[in-house]
């Protein structure tokens, strides 16, 4: 079955840069028309070049514009432009996000667990309502939020961060229990997946983590953007106010499942 996004476009927040890049990719050749956007003029620029270099003549157009995830005045802005640029937002994938912190939540200061939360949690929503007003309410449409595993489950390190991550998978439910029917909403929650932003965390020690998982690899941004496409497409129209895992099976293996 080969999923189409035709006639339809899509915003892709923290789209510069691994999984929102190959989100954005993966809707462009899909037939979207897509509008990235990021903190940096320069990498949106060059993800957008790449992404129309990648899928040629036939894909959906892809444009770039600036905007800080956690500034509400900013997602008014870019929804505007990108309503502007291509008539509508159709599709909204919530992927920015930020991690200034890593120890334990004990000693977490309040200024950066105010940013994880504002850019995270506040930000998923506040751009929810920019799309809302920018016209879903009206013509309906998608919201997919990136949560991850481990705002499912418990580690060090990375707690406040993922703390922000399980309410993203709350504020999908509650979000789609209220917009219903006119636009579905799901969140997605990646285990380790091989990007820049989580380097820290595969690195050096990516293979032996591997080797613990089911599907013995850790995650591709690929893999996060298959998904997100069937979310986002009429495959999944009676779908909504879900979480789907996509993690290798790292979930099964925390809970006591067959290694």
């Amino acid at each position: 079955m080969e999923l189409r996004l035709d006639g339809k476009t899509a915003l892709v927040t923290g789209a510069s840069r691994g999984i929102g890049e190959a989100i954005a990719l993966a809707f462009s050749a899909a037939g979207a028309s897509v509008m990235i956007s990021s903190r940096k003029a320069d990498a949106l620029a060059q993800a957008a070049s790449e992404i129309s270099s990648a899928n040629g003549s036939r894909a959906g157009e892809v444009d770039w514009h600036v905007a800080n995830a956690g500034d509400p005045e900013q997602a008014a802005q870019c929804m505007e432009a990108t309503v502007g640029r291509f008539g509508s937002v159709d599709i909204l994938v919530n992927n920015a996000a930020t991690n200034p912190y890593y120890g334990p939540i004990i000693e977490l200061d309040t200024a950066r667990a105010d940013k994880t939360v504002r850019v995270n949690q506040s930000g998923y929503l506040e751009w929810a309502q920019a799309a809302w007003r920018s016209g879903m309410a009206d013509h309906g449409g998608v919201v997919l939020n990136l949560a991850s595993i481990g705002g499912l489950s418990v580690e060090g390190g990375i707690g406040w961060y993922n703390v922000t991550k399980a309410a993203v998978i709350h504020l999908t439910s509650q979000l789609a229990g209220e917009l219903g029917p006119k636009v579905r909403v799901n969140a997605l929650a990646p285990g380790l997946v091989k990007t820049e932003f989580a380097r820290a965390l595969w690195e050096p020690a990516g293979d032996a983590i591997a080797r613990r998982l089911p599907l013995r690899r850790l995650g591709e941004a690929d893999d996060i953007a298959k998904a997100a496409l069937f979310l986002c497409s009429d495959a999944a129209s009676w779908i909504t106010g879900h979480t789907m895992v996509v993690d290798g099976g790292a979930l099964c293996i925390a809970s006591g499942g067959v290694s």
